[in-house]
């Protein structure tokens, strides 16, 4: 009766409203103004300053330059923010942030392409609920943030979403961190062991391309070319809505 005393006049913290906007003073993740002038080669201060060579610039189309940004290997820095003369960059405070199709996290300023994401045909069993195999590679702030969604205020497993302990009982994989060398096979054998069918989810710049990791000794490069991803969910770290946004999105509720 003490406990219920206190939810009734202390109410709950659990968001209601699903997805909201990022506060005015969050960085976001950027992205690129459709439209936007450039000033092509004679800058490209953007280019340079990328950390993660997320970033290219090219000639475009009647004397134009086109900038695509890929946010698979953003890591939300904000240099290009700050270093870019004509505002080609912006933010984009939006936590509804996963894609089906790996081409969906290349942004340009030149008329947009749409890219129409393949629904899972095995979504549709997984409407009602979904079980979660977490596997982390080596992210921490990735961990932390896909922990988070656990707690009162996001509240997962109002959704139908239980994170489990073992992949026999998985529905699907949730990747996050570089995925190096010495979890390779691991990970390979956390899906093997998931029943059919299974989805596969990529949580994280580390888990997309590797970000800060790539190209480097421990081919660190993220799933790309090792599994079958479902769903993408760019950030470094993506914000739990942004990871719940995901996790939708594979169940096919989205």
């Amino acid at each position: 009766m003490r406990l219920l005393s206190y939810i009734l006049s202390h109410g709950t913290v659990t968001q209601k409203e699903l997805f909201p906007q990022l506060p005015l003073h969050h960085s976001g993740l950027p992205e690129v103004a459709p439209g936007s002038y450039c000033q092509g080669t004679e800058c490209r201060h953007c280019q340079d300053v990328c950390p993660t060579a997320a970033i290219t610039v090219s000639a475009g189309d009647n004397g134009t330059y086109q900038v695509s940004l890929d946010l698979g290997r953003c890591i939300s820095c904000g240099l290009c923010l700050n270093q870019c003369p004509e505002n080609v960059f912006v933010r984009n405070l939006s936590t509804a942030t996963a894609v089906r199709n790996r081409q969906a996290l290349m942004l340009s300023n030149q008329p947009p392409v749409t890219h129409v994401g393949k629904q899972p045909e095995q979504a549709n069993i997984f409407r009602r609920s979904l079980f979660v195999r977490v596997v982390s590679t080596g992210c921490s702030a990735c961990d932390s943030e896909v922990a988070t969604t656990g707690n009162p205020v996001f509240d997962l497993e109002r959704f139908g979403i239980h994170v489990v302990a073992t992949p026999r009982a998985a529905d699907a994989i949730l990747v996050t961190g570089p995925l190096g060398l010495g979890m390779q096979d691991a990970l390979r054998r956390t899906y093997e062991a998931a029943a059919e069918p299974r989805l596969v989810i990529a949580a994280g710049t580390d888990a997309i391309s590797g970000g800060v990791h790539a190209g480097g000794y421990a081919a660190a490069n993220g799933l790309a070319g090792l599994l079958p991803v479902d769903v993408y969910i760019p950030g470094c770290p993506p914000h739990p809505w942004s990871i719940i946004h995901g996790l939708m999105l594979a169940m096919g509720r989205i």
